[in-house]
């Protein structure tokens, strides 16, 4: 595989990220890209290691120690062709996957791992750019017809592998545009938008059916579309948000973060808000409560508008620099992440518990925070305990919550069908997938919880082969 030494001779190396000064004016993608070269010397890096932890890592099951040798030889074509044998969309985990693969890689032992992920993107770029990925329309039809409901990374997966398969599909969307998290909940500084429909364009050339604007449960009831289609899959996703509950919270100001990311994100589209529906960062103090992925694009997002100062607070303790002896390597590594807009400028802070909001005429002024520790109880689990004197304010003239998704949206489609629920609030399913309505199937968060868009994939490709199980059944 590769160059038998090529990972004691050649250094890892990453494409970077354009200079802070210059990013920070627009919401252009933040990551470079390396010559066709250094992708190759990258590639070479791969060690043939003989068990691909890798694969074991990633959620689609990437064949990475062939389709690294495949770049190491400029084979692009056949680099495209492995990967998309396991991932229909290389394009979106190339740029936006945290590569569980990575954490995984035998060479990341030594904190020194094969650049799997911009690999990836390298790749499907390559791909796109040479004209190797073209409509391929399924040469035979089956008669059958599925309905998608929901356009995030499982609908979209799910929806071209039964599309392909020969199935008529048509993949419902509620909002104006295809793509759900990877459109709307992820900044443009991550994922370029024309990135989406560019894929978009080849799903519908291949006969895809995507109906936009259309709220299932709303504008079609659920019912109707049951006696329409031969099987229906939910690919919901998991958009309820969690809430804090603490005074002070019905205050001006304070707002779930996914409203701000998908407000900016239409934005950026040439969507028009009136001031009073504006969630704007501009020249306030903000507050983001969460320090996870979505607060950090929060963080992105409050810079470009201009924020006058931004700070992110997380609950639990500060993760360690390296891994831990209980967290050994190939398991994901449990460790500080500095992201590209913490870069950027903001203030961190860990073991934060917040107590409540201070308003002035109706509009929140400042946060009452305390430092928290954490222990384990009888039980062994982690209890939260305030530490006595260490309560103080921080300035917040805009908060934005970013404490994760409770389970997916229940109220319409999902109550009108009566579907059972698991104890997380989730939509509950058999091991194919199948929930307890007849012929309706469920896939990605809205089963498992907010997760990953790899993850999302690796779902929705499942579902489909289910499905397709379900229908040669059938007929």
């Amino acid at each position: 595989m590769g160059n038998p030494k090529g990972f004691m001779e050649i250094r890892r190396k990453e494409g970077g990220n354009r200079p802070i000064h210059e990013r920070i004016l627009d919401y252009g993608e933040v990551e470079q890209t390396l010559n066709e070269e250094d992708r190759k010397l990258q590639a070479s890096r791969c060690m043939d290691c003989g068990i691909p932890f890798c694969q074991w890592g990633c959620p689609v099951m990437n064949n990475m120690p062939e389709w690294q040798h495949a770049i190491y030889k400029g084979d692009w074509k056949k680099a495209n062709q492995l990967l998309q044998v396991t991932n229909n969309f290389p394009e979106f985990t190339g740029r936006v996957c945290p590569a569980p693969c990575e954490k995984a890689c035998v060479l990341g032992i030594q904190d020194d791992p094969v650049t799997i992920r911009e690999n990836e993107a390298a790749t499907a770029e390559q791909a796109f750019g040479k004209g190797l990925i073209k409509p391929h329309p399924p040469r035979v039809k089956t008669g059958k017809k599925v309905a998608v409901i929901g356009s995030g990374p499982s609908g979209l997966a799910c929806a071209d592998l039964l599309n392909k398969a020969g199935h008529m599909v048509t993949l419902f969307e509620k909002d104006e545009a295809v793509g759900g998290l990877l459109r709307y909940g992820i900044p443009d500084f991550k994922l370029a938008k024309n990135i989406i429909d560019r894929r978009v364009a080849i799903l519908e050339e291949e006969g895809l059916i995507i109906k936009t604007n259309t709220h299932i449960g709303k504008d079609i009831k659920g019912k109707d579309l049951l006696e329409k289609f031969d099987a229906v899959c939910l690919a919901i996703g998991a958009m309820k948000p969690r809430d804090i509950n603490i005074e002070g919270r019905d205050l001006k100001g304070i707002h779930f973060a996914m409203d701000f990311l998908t407000q900016q994100n239409r934005i950026n589209q040439g969507t028009s808000f009136k001031e009073n529906e504006r969630i704007s960062a501009t020249n306030k103090h903000v507050l983001v409560i969460g320090g996870g992925d979505t607060g950090s694009d929060c963080v992105g997002t409050s810079k470009r508008q201009k924020a006058k100062s931004i700070t992110q607070i997380e609950i639990l303790p500060k993760p360690p620099l390296k891994r831990t002896a209980d967290n050994p390597w190939p398991y994901w590594a449990n460790v500080m992440k500095t992201s590209s807009s913490h870069e950027e400028g903001c203030n961190r802070y860990w073991s934060l518990s917040t107590r409540k909001f201070i308003g002035e005429n109706g509009w929140v002024k400042k946060a009452e925070v305390v430092e928290v520790t954490w222990e384990k109880d009888a039980g062994g689990r982690m209890v939260m305990k305030e530490i006595p004197g260490t309560v103080r304010m921080i300035n917040a003239n805009l908060v934005l919550l970013s404490l994760g998704f409770v389970h997916p949206i229940h109220e319409g489609l999902v109550k009108e069908l009566g579907l059972e629920l698991d104890e997380r609030g989730n939509l509950k399913t058999d091991k194919k997938h199948k929930t307890g309505k007849a012929k309706v199937f469920a896939t990605g968060d809205a089963v498992s919880g907010a997760s990953l868009v790899v993850r999302a994939i690796a779902a929705g490709r499942s579902a489909a082969a289910d499905i397709m199980e379900f229908l040669s059944k059938k007929s």
